[in-house]
């Protein structure tokens, strides 16, 4: 019911987007890419297309860096204000995915995860955001200025991070939780240096970046 009536009241938002796709970039609306989801189980996640094509065989792969080639001049804006995931309320109103819970990740992401995590994470359906989607608002900048190869620090450093902090989300699930990562994902949008994530979740992991 809630996806239902975010789509709804968010219609005046994405029909605009849905017109201006259909008339830039490749011309491509909608993107559609295979994820982990609930129990491990694989399923295909909804975003407005703001890359090229071919984008996964190019450059980093599932990697984004910060003014990234492949990325179109719409799709930049689309993934800076975190309009391009807004589709993905069809995959909670489908049932594949939750308005809060670990995001779903391609394979290649996923098998980086610490085992104790690939064994955890998904025992909750993913969520169109989540407190790693908080804590990382701004993960094409953190792979943008590392010295280590963009790679090598996702699989170091992000992936290893952003596992507890799923856990982190198992072992503190309720309904509040949920409110305040909602409302700390809009606050990040505006104000992505904020540190009211750790202000307001005192006992999260500690930071290794």
């Amino acid at each position: 019911m809630a996806a239902l009536t975010l789509l709804i009241l968010l219609a005046p938002i994405l029909l605009p987007i849905v017109i201006i796709l259909c008339f830039t970039g490749e011309r491509e609306v909608f993107y559609f890419q295979k994820r982990i989801g609930y129990k491990q189980s694989t399923f295909d996640i909804w975003k407005f297309a703001t890359m090229l094509k071919n984008s996964p065989n190019m450059g980093t792969g599932s990697l984004t860096l910060r003014n990234d080639p492949r990325v179109t001049r719409i799709g930049k804006f689309l993934r800076i204000t975190k309009l391009n995931e807004l589709p993905q309320i069809v995959n909670v109103l489908i049932g594949n995915m939750s308005l809060v819970g670990p995001r779903p990740q391609m394979k290649v992401d996923f098998d980086v995860y610490p085992e104790h995590v690939r064994e955890k994470i998904y025992d909750v359906p993913p969520g169109i955001t989540g407190i790693g989607s908080v804590i990382f608002r701004d993960e094409e900048k953190l792979l943008s200025e590392t010295t280590l190869p963009p790679k090598e620090y996702y699989a170091k450093v992000i992936a290893p991070y952003k596992g507890e902090l799923e856990l982190w989300y198992q072992r503190n699930f309720s309904f509040g939780t949920d409110i305040k990562i909602i409302y700390l994902t809009v606050l990040v949008i505006f104000s992505p240096e904020t540190d009211m994530p750790y202000r307001i979740f005192k006992d999260l992991p500690k930071r290794n970046f």
